[in-house]
């Protein structure tokens, strides 16, 4: 399997976008995300991506040359419009933008509507901690959960982000889907051709599965049963009905070029660390009560390990997907 570094899986992954109706600049960020998903072992939001984007990309259902729009309808509130754009450069710009409205405030609040799927959530919120924020994002994705008790596909499988900054080491980040596990791992293994287990899904009838194919026509089990469609639920009223996108119900696929653009929501909230008290002391004596306990470890620990050996070592890709992306 040949390996690549990561600056050339990046200039792979964005040649074939911008072959593929997408601006350079848009290009390069949706590049930098999926590569760096992949460096830390999150394939399913990886470079197994490129095709479905791209393709989508090229039927306009993602608009690979949107800008995104930023009002403020407030003085700590960032309206941004993504165009039915990519939504990194969404999110990346509410990442420029919040932490200096924080800092005057001590909160601030973006509100991104028309927009798209967000990979992994805990990159931008990792990025607002390295600025001195307390930061967390509320995504919806379309419909793949069904309420608890019933059978038809209401919610999206939702992630939920929070990052937290510590004195003089990376951020604690917090980063998981509604799901009992991300969709994105169904989607990878019907491209592997494997079953899945069993607990991860339910078919068209709401009977568990573990074929993948079932399990993508069907619904996703939730995380914590009740409790997970209720956190659902509530990321549904903010990602969607606050900021204006659409909710679940509403949302086309991420996974295929059918149809109009997602037009789903984010809400990302960053509060300056400081704002209440010297907090960054505190933050290390949690952080140092986790790692005393033996085998216990923070949240994001194995991902900035496995980021740092793909920068020396680069990462593996199929030859089958390779020759995929080259032919896009």
């Amino acid at each position: 399997m040949p390996v690549l570094s990561l600056p050339e899986a990046e200039t792979l992954v964005a040649a074939a976008l911008i072959r593929c109706r997408t601006a350079a600049s848009n290009a390069a960020i949706v590049a930098r995300a999926l590569v760096r998903a992949e460096a830390e072992g999150l394939k399913s939001h990886g470079i197994l991506r490129v095709p479905m984007y791209a393709a989508q990309a090229k039927v306009g259902k993602v608009d690979g040359f949107a800008v995104p729009e930023v009002t403020r309808p407030r003085p700590a509130l960032l309206a941004i419009d993504a165009k039915y754009g990519f939504a990194y450069p969404a999110m990346y710009k509410a990442v420029d933008m919040l932490p200096g409205a924080a800092r005057e405030f001590g909160i601030a609040a973006a509100g991104i509507s028309r927009s798209h799927h967000v990979g992994v959530a805990g990159h931008p919120m990792e990025a607002l901690a390295n600025a001195g924020m307390m930061a967390m994002m509320f995504a919806n994705a379309p419909a793949a959960m069904a309420p608890w008790g019933g059978t038809r596909a209401t919610f999206g499988t939702d992630p939920v982000a929070f990052a937290c900054p510590l004195p003089g080491r990376p951020p604690i980040v917090v980063d998981l889907s509604l799901s009992k596990v991300a969709r994105g791992h169904i989607l990878a293994a019907i491209q592997k051709g494997e079953n899945i287990p069993e607990g991860w899904a339910l078919d068209i009838d709401g009977k568990p599965t573990t074929d993948a194919k079932a399990a993508l026509a069907g619904t996703m089990v939730p995380l914590g049963d009740a409790k997970g469609t209720a956190l659902a639920l509530m990321v549904e009223l903010l990602a969607g009905g606050l900021t204006g996108a659409n909710f679940a119900t509403e949302a086309s696929s991420f996974l295929d070029a059918e149809g109009p653009p997602p037009g789903t929501g984010q809400l990302i909230i960053a509060i300056d660390a400081n704002s209440f008290a010297n907090a960054m002391p505190r933050f290390a004596e949690m952080a140092r009560i986790v790692e005393d306990q033996e085998g216990a470890r923070l949240p994001g620990a194995r991902r900035l390990k496995a980021h740092a050996k793909a920068k020396t070592e680069g990462i593996a890709i199929s030859d089958a997907l390779i020759a995929e992306i080259q032919a896009l």
